[in-house]
């Protein structure tokens, strides 16, 4: 039997709008289309004020026909009160701007480049102030500015480490594009609720939620900001995370929706930015890096993984990826390089096993990388906290 999610658009296709007689797939009229593992569907319709409300009716039964779906919420939404991007696009030759200058074709062959209008905008919306949350105790956003660093593998094994230091420790999935929990630390299960409140499952002596634990795994996670800080809030208030010293945050990659969704929605007490040696990979920390510190985000220190790999016969570090990218940034942008992580395959075996190395092998150089560096941390937020 095909996905959920693929019988789910395949029947939407056959939906088809009188007004118009296209499809509502087509014709993007369905947006944010998520489930869960127990079949229950939510999506955004955008009906137009000419539209007829009973395809409001027809989308969702054609949802609630197909096996194996046990609830559908429909939200409506007028389109003109929707995403507001497409309105705003220029378009592909621009109208000639008597206040602008025009921008000039490449060689002469290429289209003219859209010049920003230089009227007045409104006022973006007032952003809530962050909601405190105290039971979680501090706050730590583990980022970087590109993926394929091993941010993940740093924020779970900071998190045991964290553990094993005597600390009770919650770690958050927010990276909700490819949420990696569930496969790192060896736990994928339907997270229960009890009274109103989401039990977070446990492993390795850590509290973690994800995303992973409540959708399809080949489901793509195609949503917009406001579904971000949505399910980013959610996990943060609807948890029954109980006390917790250090909550850590695994950040999806990049400077996007889920890092300012996190910033409004609570105060983040810190945050490590993880890079490799790579000047690509330090290009894009330093942007990541910024983007903390102009949200008023202290930035605790910079961690270098991947720094190196032992040399089995002479114990000689061979710099694989190059050197001294951590340090650079570090003295960059004044901060601590807290440690450096060398290339271990055990590392990504453990990842892929959900037996992280700090767990499986404690005394290996990498795992005591990650101990020193989980140490620097609790001195950092002590220096700066108390």
């Amino acid at each position: 039997m095909q996905p959920l999610m693929e019988r789910i658009t395949g029947a939407l296709a056959a939906v088809r709008n009188p007004r118009t007689g296209a499809d509502v797939m087509a014709a993007e009229q369905v947006r944010d289309i998520a489930t869960t593992r127990d079949g229950k569907v939510r999506l955004t319709l955008l009906l137009a004020p000419e539209d007829d409300a009973t395809l409001v009716r027809d989308v969702r039964q054609a949802i609630e026909a197909l096996e194996g779906v046990s609830d559908v919420r429909v939200d409506v939404r007028d389109p003109a009160q929707s995403d507001p991007t497409p309105a705003r696009r220029a378009p592909a030759t621009p109208a000639p701007n008597m206040n602008q200058p025009k921008a000039p074709a490449a060689g002469g062959m290429g289209r003219a480049l859209p010049v920003m209008d230089a009227t007045p905008q409104k006022a973006p919306p007032k952003v809530p102030d962050p909601v405190q949350y105290p039971n979680l105790g501090r706050i730590i956003a583990i980022s970087s500015g590109k993926g394929g660093v091993g941010k993940s593998t740093v924020a779970v094994n900071l998190a045991i480490s964290l553990a094993k230091a005597g600390k009770r420790v919650g770690i958050m999935d927010a990276d909700i594009y490819g949420p990696n929990m569930p496969l790192m630390l060896g736990v994928d299960a339907a997270p229960a609720v009890r009274d109103e409140k989401i039990i977070p499952l446990e492993a390795h002596g850590i509290k973690v939620i994800s995303l992973g634990f409540l959708i399809e795994k080949d489901q793509p996670a195609i949503w917009r900001g406001p579904i971000v800080m949505k399910i980013i809030t959610q996990f943060l208030r609807d948890v029954n995370w109980g006390q917790l010293d250090y909550f850590l945050v695994d950040m999806p990659p990049g400077t996007g929706d889920a890092q300012l969704s996190l910033v409004q929605a609570t105060q983040v007490h810190g945050a490590v930015v993880v890079t490799t040696p790579q000047q690509v990979a330090v290009g894009d920390a330093l942007r990541g890096v910024k983007m903390f510190e102009r949200t008023a985000v202290p930035v605790l220190g910079i961690v270098e993984n991947m720094s190196y790999f032992e040399n089995p016969e002479t114990g000689k570090p061979i710099a694989l990826f190059g050197s001294g990218g951590g340090e650079r940034l570090a003295a960059e942008c004044d901060l601590p390089l807290l440690g450096q992580v060398p290339i271990d395959p055990r590392i990504q075996e453990g990842g892929d096993t959900g037996r992280p190395i700090v767990s499986a092998e404690p005394e290996s150089k990498a795992a005591k990388a990650f101990s020193a560096i989980a140490d620097r941390v609790m001195q950092r937020v002590a220096e700066r906290y108390g």
